[in-house]
């Protein structure tokens, strides 16, 4: 298992933008992709990406609403089995295992609420 990308929660899209392209100019992240609610940096190794996001809910980013962490486990039913055993352990479900765009996925909050996704 190996996380492969992060999300941070943002309320100014056009401040946050112009933070991490000025922070990663001379990295290997560039900016790929802005959508109405995120903007997204990858790096050479396609399996690493950064994100900002208006949080999902609309409510104000905190420091743990709109963020997310990904981990990249491998096959679909590795996500399953994880997103079970999460929801065993006491989590909350917060998108049941399916196909999302190019990538099978399922969403949970950890005990402390903070997001995270399982992604083949």
């Amino acid at each position: 298992m190996k996380m492969n990308y992060c999300v941070l929660g943002t309320n100014n899209m056009a401040a946050a933008i112009a933070f991490y392209n000025t922070l990663f100019h001379k990295t290997a992240f560039k900016h790929v992709l802005t959508t109405e609610r995120m903007a997204f940096w990858q790096g050479d190794d396609e399996d690493a990406a950064f994100a900002i996001a208006i949080p999902f809910n609309t409510e104000e980013a905190t420091y743990g609403n709109g963020t997310m962490i990904g981990f990249s486990v491998g096959s679909n039913e590795e996500v399953i089995r994880m997103h079970k055993t999460a929801i065993e352990l006491g989590g909350m479900c917060e998108g049941v295992p399916s196909q999302r765009g190019p990538r099978f996925s399922a969403y949970v909050r950890d005990l402390d609420n903070n997001k995270l996704v399982f992604g083949d």
